[in-house]
């Protein structure tokens, strides 16, 4: 990372989400016009007025036309992103990178995923090639891991540690009714959710993000121009990614209990951001839950928590949305679903709508600093997204 960073250099002037869901009446096209004119109307703008843009999906769509062709893009750039889980979150990356550069003034940030209608239950894509070896294992699977090691290494027999991803998963759907553009938009017992349908021991249907359709979108401009559009931006604090050297599985240290991108993307992006000590200097937070035991070991990769102490936290209701620092506010991939290139957009739209005031019954007292985490991939080999947004310029 170059010593000038990113802080301060770009914002947020626009946003759009779709609700997610089934959308079995719309198609990707729909979703992303959906997402980038709200967008474009919340920031005052025409859409002419976009000089790049930046696509984020993973298998809807395989250039920039599947964009340029859905809004009618006369002429100007349009890039496809993919890193897998995070290729939303890369398409904001790069589109704020392009501005902070001074390459454009003003761009279009924009991730979407068809899912629902495509014939298959979930998400389905070809496998990279290998040479045969590779074990062919399910997300659920993979990240089941994390779930036994943590119990494991930090002494919660099999109950307690139920009890604890339950707790999650509770708080995550009691958030979701909160919100109208969620998925799922109903509270579910703790009951419900410890004694759902095993999918992948320990986990339950219930410890599982849903699958859903869906786009979200943000306009970015340079900080310094940003005050032109609107009295209440978002500034970018600090963007980081990680890629793992996939060596994981084969190392004899790699316990299940930390997942390494994770920690080297927060490390990154607390530096670049200057945030010394997350637990009191971050406000909210959006992360990859895409799993609840992935949540619980991401708060302590990200420092939300001591290691070990993470699931007395959860217990204690530090997270939830009067705890000291409430993660998942707009009820995360459990209440969304995950359609892949949205959910990092989504996750900052979340940001977007706190620190304006305007999240509803969900809405937080005056947070300034928010964190949003996305990863893609499964624990021994992953990609891990970090960004630190605010209020306020430093």
């Amino acid at each position: 990372m170059s010593k000038r960073g990113i802080c301060d250099k770009v914002a947020v002037i626009g946003m759009g989400c779709t609700k997610f869901a089934e959308h079995f009446d719309k198609s990707l096209d729909d979703l992303l016009v959906e997402a980038a004119y709200e967008a474009f109307n919340d920031a005052g703008i025409q859409p002419t007025d976009v000089q790049a843009a930046w696509f984020g999906t993973l298998i809807s769509g395989y250039s920039g036309t599947t964009l340029s062709s859905a809004l009618k893009t006369q002429y100007i750039p349009v890039t496809r992103v993919e890193n897998l889980c995070a290729s939303g979150s890369e398409a904001f990356r790069n589109a704020c990178y392009a501005v902070a550069a001074g390459v454009y003034d003003i761009v279009l940030a924009i991730g979407g995923e068809k899912l629902k209608d495509s014939g298959f239950s979930g998400l389905v894509r070809p496998n990279p090639a290998s040479d045969g070896t590779t074990p062919n294992i399910t997300a659920p699977a993979a990240f089941s891991f994390l779930a036994p090691a943590y119990f494991k290494k930090y002494g919660l027999d099999a109950d307690k540690g139920k009890e604890v991803l339950s707790r999650i998963a509770w708080k995550n759907h009691r958030n979701g009714a909160l919100n109208p553009k969620a998925q799922f938009q109903r509270e579910v017992s703790l009951e419900e959710i410890s004694r759902s349908p095993q999918i992948a021991s320990p986990f339950g249907v219930m410890d599982c993000s849903g699958v859903a359709d869906g786009a979200a979108a943000a306009i970015i401009v340079r900080a310094e121009d940003a005050h032109k559009y609107r009295k209440d931006p978002m500034y970018v604090k600090a963007l980081s990614i990680a890629a793992g050297p996939g060596d994981g599985r084969m190392r004899q240290d790699f316990d299940f209990t930390e997942i390494k991108e994770n920690v080297a993307a927060a490390s990154a992006a607390y530096k670049e951001a200057g945030i010394k000590n997350p637990r009191k200097e971050i406000h909210l937070a959006e992360v990859h839950d895409c799993f609840t035991a992935t949540e619980l070991v991401i708060c302590e990769d990200l420092g939300f928590s001591e290691r070990g102490q993470g699931w007395k936290d959860v217990l204690e209701g530090a997270f939830d949305l009067e705890g000291r620092l409430p993660v998942n506010p707009d009820g995360g991939l459990k209440s969304f679903g995950h359609p892949i290139g949205a959910s990092g957009l989504r996750m900052l739209y979340e940001m977007y709508l706190q620190f304006q005031g305007k999240a509803g019954r969900r809405q937080l007292d005056n947070p300034k600093i928010g964190l949003t985490h996305n990863l893609g991939g499964h624990p021994t080999q992953c990609v891990s997204f970090v960004s630190i947004v605010g209020k306020e310029l430093s």
